[in-house]
């Protein structure tokens, strides 16, 4: 998954949701009319770029006149922009709140990558589904003189990489193959899987086993876990990388037990900063 590098120098967002499904109500108009906005706003990022609002009102099951005054409010805000063409896509202004929300993720994270590295001796990540790519956001190195290295803010693909597939296996089917299909799957090594059907009948397992391994799929020699962070808004997985000399197949079930412990703990972490523990 992560490159191998020799060098002793260590280096949703969109989150998920139900196409067709209007927004409950269950509140005030202004509460409702916020599920909305923010329904739209991730139905624009998942669409990976330019979107209609004839889209959006098919996608989201919202009356076409609701979209067209809240997007219209959106684009007054910043956070969405039209095109000349008459589309619209996300605007400025939420580069500077992702950016926000990714430096406190990654501050919030650190400890319980630290812990990682302590326990399982590789590099530790921390990555979030970013449309139809997985996005590194913070990263604790191995102290081996050789080690896993991937640039925090760089983005993957899914198919191939152990947080990309254990993400993929949190979404329902019809969104996981979109998102294959918009990305598309290259052949990173000869062991990368480039079929969007067989990799999707893989996802119900990882789903059900609650973790996925990059067996050398993303770059040969290199083995990596991932288990999804349970919870929250935004979609997010935990994972140990390294060679696969010193990850070995044996090694994956403790490797499992060390990031679910971390995941569940992040969660509880990001659940009680947010007001709303997770259970």
């Amino acid at each position: 998954m992560e490159t191998v590098s020799s060098v002793t120098t260590p280096g949703n967002t969109a989150g998920s949701c139900a196409s067709g499904a209007v927004v409950p109500g269950g509140g005030s108009d202004g509460v409702q009319s916020l599920e909305r906005a923010f329904l739209l706003l991730e139905l624009m990022a998942e669409a990976g770029g330019e979107v209609a609002l004839s889209r959006l009102a098919a996608e989201s099951g919202l009356p076409l006149s609701t979209i067209h005054r809240l997007v219209r409010t959106l684009v007054a805000r910043g956070y969405v922009r039209q095109l000349p063409s008459r589309r619209y896509v996300l605007g400025p202004r939420l580069v500077h709140l992702g950016e926000s929300a990714a430096r406190r993720l990654s501050t919030w994270a650190q400890p319980h990558l630290s812990r990682l590295v302590d326990s399982t001796g590789e590099t530790a990540n921390l990555a979030m589904l970013d449309g139809d790519r997985v996005v590194y956001v913070a990263q604790v190195p191995s102290r081996h003189s050789m080690r896993m290295f991937t640039e925090v803010g760089r983005r993957v693909h899914l198919h191939c990489t152990g947080v990309g597939k254990v993400l993929l296996a949190q979404l329902p089917p019809a969104t996981a193959r979109e998102l294959l299909v918009r990305g598309g799957m290259p052949a990173r090594t000869p062991a990368t899987v480039t079929d969007p059907d067989r990799l999707l009948a893989q996802l119900p397992g990882i789903a059900g086993q609650g973790h996925a391994v990059d067996d050398g799929e993303q770059e040969t020699g290199v083995r990596c876990v991932a288990v999804p962070v349970p919870g929250g808004p935004l979609m997010t997985a935990l994972s140990v990388s390294g060679p696969e000399g010193r990850v070995t197949l044996a090694d994956v079930p403790r490797i499992v037990a060390l990031l679910s412990e971390a995941a569940a703990a992040l969660a509880a972490e990001l659940g009680e900063e947010a007001g709303d523990p997770v259970r």
